[in-house]
């Protein structure tokens, strides 16, 4: 037997036989009444022809739209950005506590903010067929989001705001989480600002919020370091040292994510420096940690567990047959203010 007789059938061949793009494949399956009837009949001739099993989506689609039984798989594979931070084990805990009781189990895995890895990743789903599918983000690639859809299973995206979500999306302003730190940095008095995040992606929108919220009091940021890969603390701690070497030492400093902020707060204290004497500190997210620091650490809160327990309850509704009263939810944000800023 060949390779090709071994492997199961997949979406692109239901596809080519039915003469349609995997898109329609897809849409067909999640969304049969998008989908004109004579293209609805040659794909699910094509479904029985190559014996594809999507999953309770094609038994939809022989019903005509009426919400199907659970699928098959019970496996959810979650993707994670960053491994080492706990906002987004949290989300991915409280995921599963709505998810597990119904009978499905979570795996993950990280895509480090890498492009290469998370296609890699998406294309392994092709084989794998998972019943849904999280990540803490949003997928940017146009091929990603394409392949995405092809899987014809619920896609939840989260940690972002965008307009065109690939089909569910639980998510918050990072631009209006910028602002709020740049607004603090602004009415308390800081006029030499620093600002060390992620150059793409999400951190970008950070960074114009945090300018926006600086411009209302004529500030701009002094220093603008870029931190690529998933940051954590010894990034933190370097990213400082490189903040003290520049030619004018800010006063304040704005890092994309908490563990930035406390490996940065360490090597302020290594070195002898007082914070917020010499410089303020504020951090994204407000991990466990950022309170229990001393100084505490000034952040913008995220509900981490509060994203997760909504992401699952709309992924249970959807593989249950159902459709959520709302496919894309908004969480909201707030600056809290410890002593660290």
């Amino acid at each position: 037997m060949t390779d090709t007789e071994k492997r199961p059938p997949r979406i692109d061949e239901v596809a080519r036989i039915a003469g349609v793009s995997p898109i329609t494949v897809s849409r067909a399956l999640r969304q049969p009444e998008k989908v004109a009837e004579d293209k609805r009949r040659r794909i699910q001739a094509a479904i029985e022809q190559t014996g594809y099993e999507p999953n309770q989506h094609a038994i939809r689609l022989r019903a005509g739209g009426r919400p199907a039984a659970a699928p098959a798989s019970t496996l959810v594979t979650a993707f994670v950005s960053n491994i080492a931070n706990p906002q987004f084990s949290r989300a991915v805990r409280a995921c599963a506590e709505v998810l597990e009781p119904a009978g499905y189990r979570l795996m993950m895995g990280e895509t480090a903010y890498s492009y290469a890895r998370e296609t890699a990743m998406i294309q392994s789903l092709r084989d794998l067929r998972p019943a849904a599918v999280l990540f803490t983000g949003v997928i940017e690639l146009e091929e990603n989001r394409e392949a995405l859809r092809a899987l014809g299973v619920p896609v939840m995206e989260t940690w972002a705001y965008p307009q065109d979500p690939i089909d569910m999306l639980v998510g918050f302003s990072n631009f209006d989480g910028g602002r709020l730190v740049g607004e603090h940095f602004g009415e308390r008095g800081y006029r030499r600002v620093a600002y060390v995040g992620r150059g793409g992606g999400r951190g970008v929108l950070r960074l114009q919020g945090f300018k926006e919220g600086l411009a209302k009091h004529g500030l701009r940021p002094i220093a603008e370091l870029p931190v690529e890969g998933p940051a954590g603390l010894a990034e933190g701690r370097t990213a400082m040292a490189a903040l003290l070497q520049q030619d004018e030492a800010p006063d304040a400093a704005f890092f994309g994510n908490d563990l930035l902020a406390i490996g940065a707060l360490f090597e302020a204290r290594r070195r002898g420096l007082s914070v917020p004497g010499d410089l303020a500190v504020a951090g994204f997210g407000d991990i466990e940690l950022a309170e229990a620091l001393e100084p505490g650490l000034t952040t913008v809160r995220i509900d981490s567990d509060d994203i997760g327990r909504r992401a699952g309850q709309m992924l249970l509704t959807r593989l249950g047959g159902g459709v959520p009263e709302r496919g894309i939810e908004l969480v909201e944000l707030s600056l809290v203010v410890r002593a660290s800023a």
